[in-house]
């Protein structure tokens, strides 16, 4: 590709901005990054309690959007959406990435046993079964179990990121039983570097992966 590659990426929570610009400026700072942001998309995740029809169909608009603004690649940054963002794929042909289509790829090619890490409710059920139907369909039985860090994601939206990162930090160093621990949100990314992480364990986080990723899919 000759010119920089334009990239969205697509929030629906705030928190999610600032990590995923940062693996971009570390990994790939050639690319042309434009945030596009809607709060009510986790807004209204939270109060249906699972996926709808609307939503899906919203997420066709957006990923739309994107397209007719000239996006070369979409990276969707909140993990309660797989359902509508696999939607989304059937209808462009551009290169579209849920938040943790990447890292997946990565933990099941590393395998073994391992920690995913959340911090959102909705996020669980959706991870769970998008990591579950991607094993599938490669023919393995991932070993992975899941863990919701309390309290993390209400310290960040009230602006308190060490008090975040400090109880996702906590939560890693009680899994010394893992080799792997998987932080499954965009928002967790920063948690990694807390220097409260006390762990032998290899650390997966999700804009890293990504854009990996799309590195490799857009031939860079």
């Amino acid at each position: 590709m000759s010119t920089a590659p334009r990239i969205f990426l697509v929030h629906a929570v705030d928190v999610s901005m600032a990590p995923a610009s940062s693996s971009f400026k570390k990994l790939w700072p050639e690319a042309s990054i434009v945030n596009l942001l809607d709060e009510s998309l986790a807004i209204d995740m939270l109060a249906d309690g699972k996926m709808t029809p609307r939503m899906v169909e919203r997420f066709a608009r957006l990923g739309q959007y994107c397209v007719d603004a000239g996006a070369d690649a979409i990276l969707f940054t909140c993990s309660a959406f797989g359902e509508a963002i696999n939607n989304l794929k059937t209808l462009q042909r551009i290169p579209i990435l849920t938040p943790n289509q990447a890292l997946f790829e990565e933990l099941l090619q590393i395998g073994g046993k391992a920690a995913m890490l959340t911090t959102f409710t909705p996020s669980v059920q959706a991870l769970r079964s998008e990591l579950s139907d991607m094993a599938a369909a490669l023919g393995i039985k991932p070993d992975v179990d899941s863990f919701m860090v309390e309290g993390a994601l209400d310290a960040l939206l009230r602006q308190h990121g060490h008090e975040h990162d400090q109880l996702i930090a906590q939560r890693v160093n009680g899994l010394n039983q893992y080799p792997t621990i998987v932080l499954g949100q965009f928002s967790m990314a920063q948690a990694a570097l807390h220097p409260e992480v006390k762990t032998t364990a290899r650390i997966l986080t999700t804009p890293d992966c990504a854009v990996r990723k799309l590195k490799g899919l857009l031939g860079v």
